[in-house]
């Protein structure tokens, strides 16, 4: 798939893959989907709403504590690495699109730095377990996560919505 590149698409000068960086970022846990390959994959939460299954969040034990106060109906923001998809990619053609448009235009997890951003509504927390239950994800089984955060309509809605 890394050298399949469509009409209109220019790979960025090095892969941001193999670059040295100053992050030092760390997996706080597991997503679990029912996607095993990027072809079944939904290509946005509300498609995986729509075509339904089994989501959920798996915390490592030394983050547990971290899903204190979490309670079902709240709205999260999941933050993922989406550790499967290719990196070096700076203009993309989308199949969807007429044409090609700069990474940055664009929600694919193909970008320098792969972070998958799923916002989410909370089913259900077990924080003993580590075990978030959500509606729904778009991203393959067993995807790191990065972060949780928590929607507030009160400092995320744009202020004209």
């Amino acid at each position: 798939m890394k050298d399949s590149i469509r009409p209109g698409e220019i790979v960025a000068p090095s892969d941001p893959a193999s670059m040295a960086g100053a992050a030092k970022l760390v997996f706080i846990g597991r997503a679990r989907t029912p996607w095993r390959d990027r072809d079944d994959c939904p290509k946005n939460v509300r498609e995986a709403r729509e075509r339904g299954g089994e989501a959920r969040i798996e915390i490592d034990a030394a983050w547990r504590l971290g899903l204190k106060d979490l309670g079902p109906g709240d709205t999260l923001v999941v933050l993922t690495w989406l550790d499967r998809a290719r990196r070096d990619l700076i203009v993309q053609a989308p199949r969807h699109r007429g044409g090609a448009t700069g990474v940055f235009s664009l929600r694919s997890p193909v970008r320098p730095n792969p972070i998958g951003m799923h916002v989410v509504r909370l089913l259900g927390c077990d924080a003993e377990k580590g075990v978030l239950e959500v509606d729904a994800l778009d991203c393959l089984d067993d995807t790191p996560v990065l972060d949780i955060k928590p929607w507030l309509d009160s400092v995320d809605a744009p202020p004209d919505r």
